[in-house]
């Protein structure tokens, strides 16, 4: 038997998830370990088609394995009526089910328990059925990954408690923000974790933004055991990516046509718009915040794409794809005509441009990968919740650490949001005195968590930590 440790990561298949498993599973892969990063085949494609920040060896160090669900699942199209996801449920459920991706990892952790000393199973919470099938085998370990902010759970357990009273947080029940269905599927892989030993928890955030929850957290009792290591941010704190040098040939290769856009604005002058990959804005939503950017007169970058579909089918994105740029270019044609926006339709390379120094904020849904995305490089949140634990990140962002701007109140969500509204909460972050003191905060937690991550920071701590256990 071979004297080495592996890693298995097993995410949760929806691209925030997915990402966040693979940042970590190349964080540590550059440490040494052997990665395997377990998910369905189409979510293996996307995620490595989609990862960025990293050079191009780290996503070579690092083995993708297919859990194919047999089957397979539904895929229906997004429902833009719905504020949740709904269409994704065939899939999660057909995951996480008996007859789902639990077959095929119990055979991938038995191939690697046979070669190897040790076999670390790091697991999306959401992913819990993985922690059971580690603890089958006398030389594996689970930890739980926690996907979402630190002070998330520490709403959950304490709704009441003294943190969120002195800010003025409010926690929004979980029942309200998901559908019955994923509330059922959080039931029971609640259940599973608590059927499994797990060595404790992994969370994606740093001292810098949640210290004071991070400590709550330490001390409430979980099915997570006791060791808790906050390494966030796992994406990249990436440099201002502005080409350098004049000549067009000295860009970096592959650059996404935004960026190219992004090099000609003046600096902190771009307002970037993107509503993540599992929600749909409807049609007349569309038109109001067209109308709002229009009226705004503010540069812009608008990713405006429909939720992925649960198969991960680009030809089908593809084709709304062009739908929605028709759309928008008759919505914002003007703007569009005289170079003061651009508009994506398909994916965009959010850290890249959140890093360029052209882009000032971020109008944003508040899933936790694009909150940690923007505030680790500086730029305040216009914060438009949709679902899950989203509404909680917006309160974080604009009550606790003072970066974000509310664009529309979570009570609000079935509502189609009128332009004025939208057009205010840019203009508070971009233009008015309000703005600038938003946008010096961000840039101070940005400095902070870049120092987290830095040596002798208390994320670079934390993961040196986390490798000691691994490897003990």
């Amino acid at each position: 038997m071979e004297s080495a440790v592996a890693v298995v990561t097993v995410p949760f298949p929806t691209q925030g998830h997915l990402n966040q498993l693979l940042h970590l599973s190349m964080l540590l892969a550059s440490r040494g370990f052997p990665v395997h990063y377990a998910a369905p085949e189409p979510h293996l494609r996307e995620a490595r088609a989609r990862v960025h920040g990293w050079d191009a060896e780290a996503l070579l160090a690092v083995r993708f394995r297919a859990l194919d669900i047999p089957g397979g699942y539904a895929s229906p199209p997004p429902d833009p009526s719905s504020p949740f996801p709904v269409h994704m449920m065939p899939l999660l459920e057909a995951f996480c089910d008996g007859g789902g991706a639990r077959a095929p990892l119990a055979a991938l952790l038995g191939e690697l328990s046979a070669s190897h000393r040790r076999v670390i199973v790091l697991h999306d919470r959401m992913a819990a059925f993985a922690a059971v099938e580690a603890a089958r085998l006398p030389n594996c370990e689970a930890f739980g990954v926690h996907c979402l902010a630190a002070s998330y759970n520490v709403g959950w357990v304490y709704p009441g408690h003294r943190l969120l009273m002195e800010h003025g947080l409010v926690f929004h029940p979980p029942d309200a923000c998901a559908t019955k269905k994923f509330m059922a599927l959080a039931k029971r892989m609640g259940l599973e974790r608590r059927r499994a030993p797990v060595a404790g928890m992994v969370v994606n955030t740093c001292r810098a933004l949640e210290g004071e929850f991070l400590d709550v957290l330490a001390r409430i009792p979980t099915s997570y055991g006791q060791k808790l290591f906050a390494v966030g941010p796992l994406s990249p704190v990436l440099p201002d990516t502005r080409a350098r040098g004049s000549p067009e040939e000295d860009a970096p290769p592959r650059r996404h046509e935004c960026l190219s856009w992004l090099d000609k604005q003046p600096p902190s002058s771009v307002l970037y718009i993107s509503f993540g990959t599992t929600s749909t804005l409807r049609g007349e939503q569309i038109r109001e915040l067209a109308a709002a950017v229009r009226g705004s007169n503010q540069r812009f970058i608008w990713v405006l794409r429909d939720a992925d579909r649960a198969d991960m089918n680009t030809r089908e994105e593809a084709v709304l794809g062009a739908r929605r740029l028709a759309e928008a270019t008759a919505e914002l044609g003007e703007a569009i005509a005289r170079g003061v926006g651009v508009v994506v339709t398909g994916w965009a390379p959010q850290l890249q441009i959140l890093a360029h120094g052209a882009t000032a904020a971020f109008m944003s849904h508040c899933g936790w990968n694009s909150v940690m995305e923007s505030l680790s490089h500086g730029k305040p949140v216009l914060a438009w919740p949709m679902h899950s634990d989203q509404p909680w990140d917006a309160e974080l962002v604009c009550k606790y650490l003072g970066a974000g701007v509310l664009v529309r109140p979570w009570e609000r969500r079935y509502d189609v949001t009128p332009a004025a509204a939208i057009r205010e909460a840019i203009e508070k972050a971009m233009v008015w005195q309000d703005g600038a003191a938003l946008r010096a905060r961000a840039t101070a937690i940005g400095e902070a968590v870049r120092a987290a991550v830095a040596e002798g920071g208390s994320s670079r701590q934390d993961m040196d930590d986390l490798v000691a256990y691994l490897t003990r």
